[in-house]
């Protein structure tokens, strides 16, 4: 999926990346160095590491995930782009927190529900906690803002709180309560409310917020069932927004057509259906919740992308994981793989 990824960035970014840096691959390498190399030797070197350490480490790592996320409102070190503040600069080094935030989630979310099964089943053990942790982690999420990220790791959430074995009646009432403050957010900010307008009738606004999704309906319907031909895509030549991140999938569907979007799912449910044999084969709570928490983090974070990307839902900007242009995200996913190795191992 990464090689595959590599070609389609390569193609998907080559005018833009000539429009602004000069060089039509800068996306390829800057990916290649900065996002794929750290994050396979990272993998590697967790690979090795016993997997229950992370569980004694949990809580430092969330932490350590949410010092980063304030950091991001401090002027020295945050700054923003397109009217969010998703990002932090120290000694040079350029990254966004909300990817590490996931993976911090995770490994805490694992250690959580597995330590003791009363946890799941106890309003003050087990609701009450869940909730603190989880309003935190979205207030600061929504501060940014970063309601796309915030969706994703409300799927993580509800997802192992699912599998460690809930209360139905505890799961009902977190879900309800999600919904509510996803529908405030939405309300309180009039963008958000113009893209559920542009989903219901994508001809509302064609020059406004259903541009992209209609620019990318027409990069879909465009590829046919063997597409325009790798490299060919006309929609990256500035129609469409954002082609290396959130709308890539739209780029892949163009030039490799019905098939390439059809072998790009499949090399996702390939992923889900290893994960989830890694998972079952677990020899202990931490260890199987931990390899549901990156599975479920990386199927609905690519559902979300392709499904908001092909007018399915409404449109969020979500990366499409290993695939879509971003050396933090790459990085964070790849750590989340090297451990899953070692569970595998185990």
């Amino acid at each position: 999926m990464i090689i595959f990824g590599l070609a389609v960035l390569s193609s998907a970014g080559i005018i833009d990346a000539q429009k602004k840096f000069g060089t039509a691959y800068y996306y390829f390498f800057h990916q290649l160095l900065y996002g794929i190399a750290p994050g396979v030797l990272l993998a590697y070197i967790l690979s090795k590491i016993n997997y229950k350490l992370w569980r004694k480490l949990s809580l430092l790592i969330l932490l350590g995930a949410l010092a980063l996320m304030t950091l991001v409102f401090v002027s020295h070190f945050g700054f923003g782009a397109k009217g969010a503040t998703r990002w932090l600069n120290i000694a040079g080094i350029v990254f966004q927190p909300a990817e590490i935030l996931k993976l911090s989630l995770v490994v805490y979310l694992a250690a959580w529900f597995g330590g003791r099964q009363e946890r799941t089943n106890h309003w003050l053990y087990g609701v009450a906690p869940f909730f603190i942790v989880l309003g935190f982690v979205a207030l600061l999420l929504a501060l940014q803002p970063d309601i796309g990220t915030l969706i994703v790791i409300g799927f993580i959430a509800l997802g192992m709180y699912f599998v460690a074995g809930v209360n139905l009646k505890h799961l009902a009432a977190v879900l309800g309560l999600v919904v509510i403050v996803l529908g405030l957010l939405v309300v309180m900010e009039s963008y958000r409310w113009e893209r559920i307008l542009s989903f219901w009738n994508p001809q509302n606004d064609p020059r406004g917020a259903s541009y992209q999704v209609n620019q990318a309906m027409i990069g879909i319907g465009s590829g046919g069932i063997f597409g325009v031909g790798f490299g060919n895509s006309t929609q990256k030549f500035g129609f469409l927004p954002e082609p290396v991140g959130d709308s890539i999938f739209a780029i892949i569907a163009e030039e490799l057509g019905l098939v390439g979007a059809l072998i790009t799912i499949c090399l996702f449910l390939l992923l889900c259906l290893t994960l989830t044999q890694i998972a079952l084969g677990a020899s202990d709570p931490f260890g199987r919740l931990f390899v549901s928490g990156i599975n479920i983090w990386i199927m609905s974070q690519a559902f979300i992308n392709i499904a908001a990307i092909s007018g399915l839902v409404p449109l969020t900007g979500i990366p499409l994981p290993f695939i879509s242009y971003g050396g933090t995200a790459m990085v964070a996913l790849l750590a989340g793989l090297g451990i899953v190795f070692n569970v595998a191992k185990e």
